[in-house]
C-alpha cells in the first residue's frame, strides 16, 4: 500500500473507467451520496466529502459534464435575475447587490455551474420558465420591488415546478425559498445604539408594511428597541421610503416640513440614510450633533459620505454562497429551507455622540 492511499491497489482494480458507483462502493455511500459530494453540495459532511474525493483522485475519476447534463437533463448554468431599481446612475442596480453578484459568481464557479445573469423590469414576464426553455437549472432573484405585485408570480413558478431561490426576508408563509438577513436584529440593534447614543425621539424613514417585508422587520425591530427602553414608538415619526437617495431625502423632508421634532434617524437603508444626510445638511442641522443618522447594508458609499455613516451590515459573502447551495440543492431535490443570516452593527461618526 502507497502512502496517501486509502486502499490496497489491488482492491482499486476497475475493469474499464471508473464510475461514481465504483466510488460508491469503496467509500460505503450511496451513488447519490457521491454525486453530491462531487459537485460540492452542503448535504455532504466534510470527512465524507473528503474520503469521497480522495478515492476518485486514486481512481483517476473524471466528472464528464457533458454526460451529466445529458442525463440529468440540466444545463449546467444557474440564472441570475435582477430587477430594475432607479438608480442615479444608467446600471438601475441597487448598489447592495453589486458585491452580491461578485460572490454568487464565485459560488458557482465553485460548484462548478456557470452563470446567466439577466436583467429584467418588474413589468416584464419574468416568470417565464428558465428551465422548460433549457436555458437554466434554476433561477437566483435579486430584487423584486413591491411586494404584493410580485407574490403571484412567485406562486406562478412554485406551480410551474421551477427552482428558484430569491434574496429577501425568509418568514413563514412565502413562496418559495428565501434567503435573507435577520432584518428585526438589524433593526434592534441599531435602534438600541440611538437610546445609547442619548436618543430618544428617533425618525424612521422606510416602509413599515408588507409591501416591503425586510423594511417591515427592520421597523419591527426599531419598534421592539424602542419598548424595551420604555418608550412607545410614534406613528408620526415613520414615513415611507424606498431605496433610493430621492426617497430618502424627500421623506426627512416631509418629517422637517410639518414640524415634527426628532433627535436621530433609523433608515431603513443606507440610500435612504444618505438621502437624509443631504436634507439635514441643506437644513442647517448638524450630524450627529443635533440628529443622529443610520442606515442598513454597507453599501461601500456607507463609509465614504461625510460624516462617515453607522449602518448595519448584511454578510454579501455568506449569502451569494448560500443562495447558490441552496439552489443547487433544491435541483437535486434535497430538503431545502429559508435562512436568515447573523447581521453586524458597524459603528461611525454619523452617530457617535459620545464614548462607546
Amino acid at each position: 500500500m502507497m502512502p496517501g492511499d486509502l486502499f490496497p491497489r489491488h482492491m482499486m482494480t476497475i475493469k474499464g473507467k471508473a464510475t461514481s458507483l465504483d466510488i460508491a462502493h469503496m467509500a460505503g455511500v450511496s451513488q447519490p451520496t457521491v454525486s453530491r459530494a462531487l459537485r460540492g453540495s452542503p448535504m455532504v459532511n466534510a470527512e465524507t466529502r473528503k474520503r469521497i474525493l480522495e478515492i476518485a483522485r486514486q481512481l483517476n475519476y473524471k466528472v464528464d459534464k457533458n454526460a451529466s447534463s445529458l442525463r440529468c437533463q440540466q444545463s449546467g448554468t444557474l440564472a441570475l435575475l435582477f430587477f430594475e431599481d432607479p438608480t442615479p446612475d444608467d446600471s438601475l442596480i441597487n448598489p447592495f447587490f453589486h458585491s452580491m453578484l461578485g460572490s454568487i459568481t464565485r459560488a458557482c464557479a465553485l460548484h462548478g455551474h456557470d452563470l446567466l445573469v439577466s436583467f429584467q423590469q418588474l413589468s416584464s414576464d419574468w416568470h417565464a420558465d428558465f428551465e422548460d426553455s433549457n436555458k437554466a437549472d434554476g433561477i437566483i432573484l435579486l430584487g423584486y420591488g413591491d411586494y404584493h405585485e410580485s407574490v403571484e408570480r412567485l406562486e406562478r413558478l412554485v406551480e410551474q415546478g421551477t427552482h428558484f431561490v430569491r434574496w429577501g426576508a425568509a418568514l413563514p408563509g412565502q413562496p418559495g425559498v428565501s434567503v435573507g438577513s435577520d432584518n428585526f436584529q438589524g433593526g434592534f440593534d441599531i435602534t438600541t445604539h440611538l437610546l445609547d447614543q442619548g436618543c430618544r425621539r428617533i425618525a424612521f424613514l422606510g416602509h413599515a408594511d408588507s409591501h416591503y417585508p425586510e423594511f417591515a422587520e427592520r421597523y419591527r425591530g426599531h419598534a421592539e428597541a424602542l419598548r424595551a427602553r420604555g418608550l412607545t414608538p410614534e406613528a408620526a415619526l415613520q414615513h415611507d421610503a424606498i431605496t433610493t437617495e430621492d426617497s430618502g431625502h424627500n421623506a426627512c423632508l416631509a418629517l422637517l416640513d410639518r414640524g415634527e421634532r426628532f433627535d436621530a434617524v433609523c433608515a431603513a437603508s443606507d440610500l435612504i440614510a444618505i438621502g437624509a444626510l443631504r436634507t439635514l445638511r441643506e437644513r442647517g442641522l448638524r450630524v450627529p450633533d443635533d440628529v443622529a443618522v443610520t442606515g442598513f447594508d454597507d453599501i461601500p458609499l456607507a463609509g465614504s459620505v461625510s460624516p462617515a455613516l453607522t449602518t448595519v451590515q448584511q454578510d454579501t459573502k455568506q449569502a451569494g454562497q448560500l443562495l447558490v447551495e441552496k439552489l443547487l440543492g433544491l435541483i437535486a431535490r434535497e430538503p431545502v429551507e429559508g435562512i436568515n443570516i447573523p447581521v453586524k452593527l458597524v459603528v461611525r461618526e454619523s452617530s457617535r455622540r459620545q464614548a462607546l
